[in-house]
C-alpha cells in the first residue's frame, strides 16, 4: 500500500462491481489482507453493463474523485455482449465528464474477476496515484461547482 503522509490528499474512489463476477475478487483481496487505498467505496449491481452514465457524473457531484467500473467482461451470466454495452456507458460518462469541465481519465474500467484479487489491488493503486496528481475534484472543472 502506498504509504499517506499527514494532509496527504487521499482520493475518493466509487467501484461499481458486480454481484458474481468481480465481487467476489475484491472481496478476495480483503480476505487475503492486500492493501489497496481505503478511500475506495463499493457499490455492487448485478452487471455491469446496467450501469447509468449519469451515476458516475452524480458521483463526481458528491465528492467523488474518480469512478471504477470493475466490469463483468467476458464472463457476465447475462449478456454476450457486456464489455462492448459497458464500454460504451464508460465512453459516454467520459463525454459527459469532459462536456461540464472534469478530466475524464477519472473515470476507469477493467475487467474484473471472481480471483483477480491481485488484479484489482493493482488497478486501484495506479488508480489512485493517478488520481492524486490530478487533485481533489473540487479543483476541477475551471472554477465551476459540480456539485450543483
Amino acid at each position: 500500500m502506498t504509504e499517506k503522509r499527514e494532509g496527504e490528499f487521499s482520493p475518493k474512489i466509487l467501484v461499481f462491481s458486480t454481484n458474481s463476477i468481480s465481487d467476489p475478487g475484491i472481496d478476495l483481496a480483503g480476505l487475503l489482507k492486500m492493501h489497496y487505498p481505503p478511500s475506495a467505496y463499493t457499490v455492487s449491481l448485478p452487471c455491469s453493463s446496467g450501469i447509468n452514465p449519469d451515476w458516475i457524473i452524480y458521483a463526481f457531484k458528491k465528492g467523488f474523485d474518480g469512478v471504477f467500473i470493475a466490469a463483468d467482461g467476458t464472463d457476465c451470466p447475462y449478456r454476450d455482449d457486456c464489455s462492448e454495452l459497458t464500454a460504451k456507458i464508460v465512453q459516454e460518462a467520459q463525454t459527459k465528464a469532459q462536456d461540464i469541465g472534469i478530466n475524464p481519465a477519472r473515470i476507469k474500467m477493467a475487467a474484473i474477476c471472481s480471483v483477480c484479487a491481485e488484479p484489482f489491488v493493482n488497478h486501484m493503486k495506479k488508480f489512485s496515484e493517478a488520481l492524486i496528481k490530478m487533485g481533489s475534484i473540487k479543483n476541477e472543472s475551471g472554477g465551476k461547482d459540480v456539485s450543483s
